[in-house]
């Protein structure tokens, strides 16, 4: 397999370390702007697997050259340039897969199913964690039920070791994190799609161990095109981050004050805009070099099967790889993207077109190669009603 990676930053460079772990794997090309320094955990494999490949996404020759050398595709750059790297897939006749987060830009991606399909190839959108792997749990469990009543999904990208007053360290990207706490929610209430504010009906939920107590509230993106796929067939699906209790307090204070407006304000007589000015501020101070991770995940899927209550759901504490030096959210985001990638040159993401995870990912095949990347999943079954 050659293997063609876009974008050399913390999620890519897992994705290319995960896909250098398979001697099946005889090309990975991580490709950026930048390219002079590697994340330390690719040192070992410098050498003719791995290539270090300098371009710029928008010079749309030099990528589609890159596309045609290529058995797949995975996209860890931001979201906004997924839909024109997809057309370019498509041309070069491509698998194409990337970890998404905005679903409109998704439909827009669903648009060019008819075109993959004459190429028989495969483009999957929104496979990392949330949205991603979430889905995917979902989705295992509709398709085991008869009747599905109400699907929840939590995660948390989260430090081992809280620091006040946020008691949060970044792990991907502020600017990402900001977005998601100041765009509109879909979920489905009574079977009916609806938005609601991000940070807002705040419950508690509890992890077992050192973990915890966790507090959930709405972002945006999770649940990708679920709740347009199942509108009028479950009543109720809505997707929540997991922080530490007080966080979304603080950080609704903070948008409810404008501070994370993208329309700029006078000051001084210069034009500034409030969301550059707190991610200057706070972002220095959330950044962690020393820090260590974990991710927190939860899925539950309540219905009925064979005219009894069931309830089934999935759990997951992934934690820092102290070994390698890999973020818990790198591990559970990027190796995301590289099992996809590798499961779409082996012909078994299904049929040709375009799709997301929950719509042709294997759960069990998923499931099994997360665990042998130490990504254990947790599940549980239960004749109960979804927990309130």
């Amino acid at each position: 397999m050659r293997m063609l990676v876009l974008g050399a930053g913390l999620q890519g460079s897992a994705c290319a370390f995960d896909l250098l772990q398979n001697p099946d794997v005889r090309e990975v090309r991580l490709a950026d702007l930048s390219v002079d320094h590697l994340a330390p955990f690719l040192a070992p494999y410098s050498g003719p697997r791995l290539i270090p490949t300098r371009v710029d996404v928008r010079a749309r020759e030099a990528v589609l050259a890159l596309m045609r050398q290529s058995d797949a595709v995975m996209s860890a750059i931001p979201y906004y340039f997924n839909f024109p790297l997809a057309e370019l897939a498509v041309e070069a006749g491509v698998h194409f897969c990337d970890l998404g987060g905005n679903t409109e830009i998704v439909f827009q991606q669903k648009g060019l199913s008819a075109q993959a399909e004459a190429k028989g190839i495969t483009i999957v959108p929104d496979c990392g964690l949330a949205p991603g792997m979430v889905n995917v749990l979902a989705q295992f469990g509709i398709s085991q039920l008869d009747t599905v009543s109400a699907v929840r999904m939590f995660v948390g990208g989260l430090p081992q070791q809280p620091e006040p007053p946020l008691n949060y360290q970044i792990v991907y990207s502020l600017e990402g994190v900001l977005d998601y706490y100041t765009t509109l929610s879909w979920v489905l209430r009574g079977g009916k799609r609806q938005q609601v504010r991000a940070l807002s009906e705040r419950e508690t939920v509890d992890f077992s161990g050192p973990v915890g107590q966790l507090e959930a509230f709405h972002t945006a993106g999770g649940l990708s095109t679920m709740p347009f796929r199942y509108e009028g067939k479950i009543a109720s699906m809505e997707y929540k981050t997991l922080r530490y209790p007080g966080h979304a307090h603080i950080m609704e204070a903070i948008r409810d004050l404008g501070l994370l407006s993208l329309d700029p304000i006078d000051v001084k007589g210069a034009k500034v805009v409030p969301r550059d000015v707190v991610v200057s501020t706070i972002g220095p101070k959330l950044k962690k070099p020393e820090g260590r991770d974990l991710v927190a995940l939860r899925v539950i899927v309540a219905g009925t099967k064979n005219g009894a209550p069931r309830t089934l759901s999935w759990e997951l504490i992934d934690r820092y790889d102290e070994r390698n030096g890999i973020s818990a959210m790198m591990r559970t985001t990027g190796y995301s993207l590289s099992i996809t990638g590798q499961m779409q040159v082996k012909g078994e993401i299904a049929p040709p077109g375009v799709h997301t995870p929950d719509e042709c990912v294997p759960p069990k095949r998923y499931i099994d190669e997360l665990a042998k990347r130490g990504i254990r999943i947790g599940s549980r079954d239960e004749g109960a009603g979804i927990p309130d």
